[in-house]
């Protein structure tokens, strides 16, 4: 059998494994998609001895232990995989508390005693338990949930209840504490929806640099010019960074003046730089900032950007990957000057690795990474790595004929063992991997680490400016050093702080779960930062650019940058380009008695707040009828001073048509719902209320209006940074996502396509999703009318 249909039909059969044992298929499938995970969840289910199936409680606590168990602490995988079967170990909070508790232990021998206890074990949390701590918690913050209604902060309360309860179901406790605050609110109303009002906040002072004040006005940041601190190529050979070594000695890593010259020579003195995604996720906002560099600093400079894949690692590598970044790169406005792969260089690299174990540099080593990660933590050399040239010679190429199984060898970089730099501990340059590459097929089976190949393409492609993340300064020597033992060209290294946001992760191992396990709805939902996420929201290129080069090129890491301030931008953006329209979400009738059935009204509606009465193409018309409909939250049957909507014998005045006064109130059969209102309008316009409201009429006698579904968005998370959580799943905002069906719009909006962007009247502003059908259109809210960056937002 071919070696393709033999890897086709193993896939086959790990994919009929996993669905025995409950995952979805949707898990199932990206699961066999991944060989590592694959592997780890075979041996995984092999090991619980669950081949013929298991429920999917277990299932999924399998999956959970195949992707996270420490791997120090193997000899207790086969225990814990025992108490999970056996259901002693039956939830997520009971088998996140053992994976801790392993991971503390390592291999040392297991206490069962303290495991359990850690774990909860025996400990029973029955439906009343958890029923009657949702009680006490609810009746303990009673005033704060009525008064907020539904915008308190769910995750805190929940909190509470894990705290007292923590090994009790999180789904029942969910279900049981939605059912307590509907037991206290009933149903939820347009008022429900809207952001809390905040409290205005102190200007912060000058020195206080932890907490900026920012203006309506434009960031003045960003009238600088963030690119004046990078060198020109020409400077490249002034350019060094020092690499000490353990016994004493330092090298300073800079161009000869020789090999600057052919630099030069083969460049005409043109800035290069490379924006080097890896294609094993979808790029997010922190993607965004690394495009403004690469692609900025080259564009300020006139020269030119490499669109360059990282594609040495071909088990997390997709095709789907490869083409969101090259689209998205695009829609955010940049242009590569050549798209490039890793992998295009497979040979070259190959090449320089033998010339490496030619000159003393590099060895072939036999240690498994466990050992590997001992010898570097004891700071000794690999019994391996003094071995001759000669054999490192032959064995490597063994390695490249795949004549040495996966695992059973690696070639090593003979850097110093010694050193206080952990990064310069004998990086791996190549390992062994049986698997096709996306880009480069089946030619080879080994591939070069990215500490190895992503310095040596930066010099064959004559980069003059390597831009990257702080996280990547301590490799800055083993980047220098591999140049200079080879004597290539070195391009001039630079790391800037990430781009940190609050209120979501950008973690791709954390973005790839909230997917696969689906938290949310794919990669581009509207709730994450990824840039197709954003793009789908609405948020438009040009905004986030500004956003990006507001934030700057600092090296100041660990800031949280609010994500009032995106917002700050969009709105700058969108309140430019974006038209007006109206849209009632909760519609509330109101029939006009004293407006013939039959006859409307068309009213210009500006589609621009500044325009001006002769310019027609700045209006729309809107038919005033006699059924219109405002927004269920506009009316009240109590008034009051400070309330500026409808109530019984009250006036206000509809957007740019007339003033009504409520004469009658039709209710239901329990005399509290509200089935329609009577006004009467002033057609003289004679009378001046204070309330303004947006509303929707029909566009023919008897004809309901647009009907739309709308989607609200909030935060993803409750607390401002996740990611620092341990049960960072837990912090989710349960209210993130709100879908409202049944929305009315006016007629104008009919023609409305994919991608087209409005301003929702009092609402905020909107985009066509990709969800809108012919029959009914879908918006996703991009963001609000309320600006906060201005009041102390970061």
């Amino acid at each position: 059998m071919p070696a393709n249909d033999e890897n086709s039909s193993d896939k086959e059969k790990c994919l009929e494994l996993f669905l025995k044992i409950g995952l979805d298929d949707r898990t199932a499938k990206n699961t066999v998609a991944n060989n590592k995970v694959t592997s780890n969840l075979t041996s995984v289910i092999n090991e619980a001895g669950v081949t013929d199936g298991c429920n999917r409680t277990v299932g999924n606590l399998l999956y959970t232990v195949a992707t996270k168990y420490p791997a120090n602490a193997l000899p207790h995988r086969s225990t814990l995989l025992q108490y999970v079967v056996s259901a002693k170990v039956k939830t997520t909070a009971q088998l996140d508390a053992a994976l801790s508790f392993l991971g503390a232990t390592g291999s040392e021998n297991l206490d069962l005693n303290q495991f359990e206890e850690a774990c909860g074990v025996g400990v029973e949390v029955s439906t009343e338990d958890i029923k009657h701590v949702v009680n006490e918690v609810a009746e303990e913050n009673k005033a704060t949930i009525l008064e907020l209604r539904y915008r308190v902060n769910v995750g805190v309360l929940l909190g509470h209840v894990r705290k007292r309860l923590p090994w009790a179901d999180a789904k029942v406790v969910k279900q049981l504490f939605d059912a307590k605050l509907y037991e206290l609110l009933g149903d939820r109303t347009a008022a429900d929806d809207e952001k809390p009002k905040k409290k205005k906040e102190k200007p912060a002072k000058v020195e206080d640099k932890a907490a900026p004040v920012a203006t309506s006005e434009k960031p003045p940041e960003e009238d600088l010019n963030p690119f004046l601190i990078f060198p020109n190529p020409d400077d490249n050979f002034k350019v060094h960074t020092e690499v000490p070594f353990s016994n004493g000695s330092i090298l300073r890593c800079c161009n000869t003046k020789a090999l600057l010259e052919k630099h030069l020579k083969v460049t005409g003195g043109k800035v290069l730089t490379r924006f080097p995604p890896e294609p094993n996720g979808y790029l997010h906002i922190g993607h965004a900032k690394a495009m403004f560099i690469d692609f900025g600093l080259a564009k300020d400079r006139v020269g030119s950007c490499y669109l360059r894949y990282d594609d040495t690692n071909p088990e997390a590598e997709k095709k789907e990957y490869i083409d969101h970044i090259e689209e998205i790169v695009r829609w955010m406005g940049w242009e590569p000057f050549k798209i490039t792969y890793t992998s295009n260089y497979f040979q070259e690299l190959y090449e320089f690795a033998v010339e490496l174990i030619r000159r003393g540099h590099a060895y072939v080593d036999h240690q498994t990474p466990d050992e590997i990660k001992e010898y570097r933590e004891k700071k000794l050399n690999s019994p391996w790595r003094d071995r001759p040239m000669s054999e490192s010679l032959k064995l490597f190429e063994d390695m490249r004929c795949g004549l040495i199984e996966e695992g059973k060898a690696t070639l090593r970089m003979k850097q110093d063992m010694q050193s206080d730099n952990y990064n310069m501990y004998d990086l791996i340059a190549y390992r062994i991997k049986f698997t096709p590459h996306p880009h480069a097929g089946d030619k080879w089976c080994i591939y070069p680490s990215y500490d190895y190949a992503h310095c040596i393409v930066d010099s064959i492609e004559n980069i003059t400016h390597s831009l990257c993340t702080l996280e990547f300064e301590t490799r800055r020597a083993s980047y220098y050093w591999l140049l200079h033992v080879l004597g290539i060209y070195q391009p001039f290294v630079w790391e800037y702080s990430r781009l940190n946001v609050s209120n979501t992760v950008m973690s791709k191992r954390k973005l790839n779960r909230l997917v696969t396990e689906k938290w949310v709805d794919g990669w581009d939902d509207p709730r994450l930062m990824t840039l197709a996420g954003l793009r789908r929201r609405g948020m438009t290129p040009a905004a986030i650019n500004a956003f990006v080069r507001g934030v700057g090129i600092t090296r100041s890491d660990g800031t949280l940058i609010s994500v009032e301030r995106l917002e700050y931008h969009v709105r700058e953006e969108l309140n430019k380009t974006a038209p007006r329209a109206m849209v009632v979400l909760h519609p509330l009738k109101v029939v006009i008695t004293n407006l013939e059935a039959n006859s409307a009204i068309d009213v210009d509606a500006k589609k621009w707040p500044d325009a001006q009465a002769d310019d027609a193409s700045a209006f729309y018309k809107v038919p005033f009828s006699n059924v219109v409909y405002i927004e269920r939250s506009d009316f009240r049957m109590q008034d009051s001073k400070d309330y500026y909507g409808l109530a019984p014998g009250k006036s206000v005045i509809l957007r740019y048509a007339f003033p009504i006064k409520c004469t009658e109130v039709i209710l239901a059969d329990d005399n509290e719902t509200i089935l329609e209102i009577r006004a009467e309008y002033d057609p003289t316009k004679k009378t001046k209320p204070k309330g303004v409201l947006h509303w929707v009429g029909q566009p023919f006698p008897g004809v309901e209006p647009l009907k739309v579904e709308v989607r609200l968005f909030e935060r993803l998370f409750l607390s401002e940074n996740p990611a620092e959580l341990d049960n960072w799943l837990g912090d989710l905002n349960p209210y993130s996502k709100v879908e409202i069906s049944n929305a009315y719009g006016v007629s104008s909006l009919k023609d409305a396509k994919v991608g087209d962007r409005f301003q929702f009247e009092r609402l905020g502003y909107f985009a066509v999703d990709q969800d809108s059908t012919p029959e009914k259109l879908v918006f996703n809210r991009t963001v609000t009318l309320k600006d906060n960056y201005g009041k102390g937002g970061k």
